[in-house]
């Protein structure tokens, strides 16, 4: 179907958000206010697979439905893409000019520096393992594991196989890696070194991207978001399942181990090390990047400083901190504020904790030690959508002002 010049622009921003991993009310909004702004009349509906765009006028419609398989979270790109945007909106830039500027955008995302990509994944698992409470020798050996796990990310691009299989299999073999080094070093954490290994990978972001969208009204988009990250969960546990049932019919394996030999303030240190290790995975610019480690450092500091208060009431209060700061760092940088509010709020998803609470069903015992662990997963999804939902988020979605 061959798309009308006056309408091409927009169809084009809506591929690039939607790739791009950008929420569906967020795509929703930017192409209505672009549109608007362009003295067009048209209706959008982003979905997980496809976005529908319908134009009309006086004289005639026209309606172009695009499928598209789900997005890849590129904030380096989706900043990019805003800046755009905005520049389509101010009529800075002329419509046939849009596909070139969208074309150098997609060009460096092809960019890859496979170092710092291992180094990344390897630096988040072993941050992650700080955080969570480990000893020495499994912060080290975690930075092993993570690599590995960088190692298969790679593989995904030379076989379809591999891509399909991915979640569970990485899972599988990182479980009967950390079963054999068990037996070599008796004090290695198997349980904590498994979570933080594949931590980049647990959906707590998705869940709670999903229930954003449902909230948001969104209702088609977000359920399919929040069942694709649930399923995405149990591929990676199913994985951790197999392994385990495999080593243990051959050895025995000390799945708990929980010492923690790590000081309190160590948290400190993990938590920038962990936002700054995300930067090559989700590309985030030079420019954005003080500001994100900020943002992170902030998020949890509250939550350790309010945990007196509860879980529930700590991370609402967290995230209606993310959410000024993440404005206010947008309008002193010129960058969406989305791209600090995402950082802010991976610190505060409950992906590790849905994980634990997996284990502690499924196992009988958890990686670490944990009470009403599902209560805990609730309240932390409850506390950052009344956060995000209270702040107006859902409300303010134009492009000027995320």
């Amino acid at each position: 179907m061959i798309i009308p010049k006056k309408y091409r622009f927009i169809v084009e921003l809506g591929r690039a958000l939607h790739i791009y991993g950008i929420p569906s009310y967020k795509i929703q909004s930017y192409l209505t206010e672009v549109a608007n702004n362009k003295g067009i009349k048209g209706s959008f509906m982003d979905f997980p697979t496809w976005i529908n765009y319908a134009f009309y006028d006086d004289e005639e419609s026209f309606n172009y439905i695009e499928c598209i398989p789900p997005g890849i979270l590129n904030l380096g790109a989706f900043s990019r893409v805003a800046e755009l945007t905005k520049k389509v909106i101010n009529s800075e830039v002329d419509s046939d000019e849009i596909s070139e500027e969208l074309s150098i955008i997609h060009q460096k995302t092809k960019k890859v520096n496979h170092l710092y990509l291992t180094l990344a994944y390897a630096f988040a698992a072993g941050a992650f393992s700080l955080i969570i409470g480990t000893n020495w020798i499994s912060f080290w050996l975690s930075l092993l594991t993570g690599s590995l796990v960088y190692l298969m990310v790679y593989l995904t691009s030379k076989s379809k196989y591999i891509e399909n299989v991915f979640e569970s299999l990485s899972a599988l073999l990182i479980t009967i890696i950390s079963c054999l080094i068990k037996q070599v070093v008796p004090e290695f954490n198997v349980g904590l070194t498994i979570l933080a290994s594949i931590i980049i990978f647990v959906p707590g972001l998705g869940i709670t991207t999903a229930l954003e969208e449902i909230t948001s009204k969104n209702l088609v988009s977000g359920s399919a978001k929040l069942f694709d990250a649930i399923i995405l969960l149990f591929k990676q546990f199913f994985g951790v399942l197999l392994g385990f049932g495999l080593m243990t019919t051959l050895m025995e394996v000390d799945i708990v181990d929980t010492t923690s030999e790590m000081p309190k303030w160590i948290n400190f240190f993990a938590i920038p090390v962990l936002s700054i290790s995300l930067f090559p995975v989700l590309q985030v610019r030079k420019k954005d990047m003080f500001f994100g480690v900020l943002t992170g450092a902030i998020s949890f500091s509250i939550i350790i400083l309010l945990s007196g208060l509860g879980i529930l009431i700590s991370t609402f209060i967290g995230t209606l901190t993310v959410v000024g700061i993440s404005s206010l760092f947008g309008r002193i940088s010129k960058t969406p504020k989305t791209v600090y509010l995402i950082q802010g709020i991976i610190i505060l998803v409950p992906g590790s904790k849905s994980f634990i609470g997996l284990s502690n069903s499924f196992l009988n015992k958890s990686a670490v030690s944990s009470g009403n662990v599902f209560e805990e997963i609730a309240f932390i999804l409850m506390g950052i959508i009344g956060g995000l939902l209270f702040a107006g988020t859902f409300r303010d979605n134009s492009s000027s002002r995320d």
